[in-house]
């Protein structure tokens, strides 16, 4: 169990979605260590599915005319104290810096775009749901994957902040891109998120976390006490 738990008897689902550098990743991993729950991060489920394929050569027409073939997949996520992070797990070995490549990040649009895969995950995911005590972040969670999640926060920036952050991320890994590059990136991802095969949905009782003017401690505060409330009263 990650240091500094809160230890509280009762347990609930927490759903987080919002666009992508809005830190809703970040947001959902600090609440799942401080509450000694398990993070599910959906997007990297995509990427362990495309990761498959593309180690199994397995095409996606395969998948349509197939989709007994997903059965094969085991996705699972367990947290590594010594780097204090939650990571990705495929059949039993871990995959994190595998499915964070450039490779994988091209291809996973096209494996998330597949109705077949979308049920299969969203199957896995609704599984680990029933457990309670779960963190899962990603853009219809609250609304297709945990309807019922006992707290529900729809995560928003403003864009302009959103492509500052970014740019300063790639800038630390040496990733250069010009700021208005990254703009431009940003509302293209947007486009895509708003229309996609899974598109950003705000369920109707979820609570907005506008983080514009926010550090990362103070929204982690925010969500904090939001979710002990929750428990409180469960």
């Amino acid at each position: 169990m990650p240091p500094n738990t809160i230890i509280l008897t009762r347990k609930i689902n927490i759903a987080i979605d919002g666009h992508s550098t809005c830190g809703k990743g970040t947001l959902a991993k600090h609440l799942a260590k401080k509450l000694g729950y398990v993070f599910i991060d959906s997007g990297a489920m995509y990427r362990a599915v495309a990761y498959y394929l593309l180690s199994n050569k397995i095409e996606l027409e395969e998948i349509q005319s197939n989709p007994e073939i997903l059965n094969t997949i085991q996705i699972s996520f367990r947290y590594n104290e010594e780097n204090d992070f939650f990571e990705t797990y495929l059949n039993g070995t871990t995959i994190e810096n595998e499915i964070r490549t450039a490779g994988i990040a091209n291809y996973v649009g096209k494996v998330s775009s597949l109705k077949e895969v979308r049920d299969f995950l969203i199957n896995q995911q609704q599984k680990f749901g029933k457990e309670k005590g779960v963190v899962m972040d990603g853009r219809d969670i609250g609304t297709a994957v945990l309807p019922d999640a006992e707290l529900k926060i729809f995560m928003t920036t403003d864009p302009l902040i959103r492509a500052r952050r970014k740019f300063d991320e790639l800038g630390q890994k040496n990733m250069l891109m010009s700021y208005d590059e990254v703009v431009e990136m940003i509302k293209k991802q947007d486009l895509m998120e708003d229309a996609g095969t899974s598109p950003l949905v705000k369920a109707d009782d979820a609570i907005i976390l506008d983080n514009t003017n926010m550090s990362r401690e103070e929204q982690a505060r925010v969500a904090l006490t939001w979710a002990k409330g929750v428990i409180a009263v469960s």
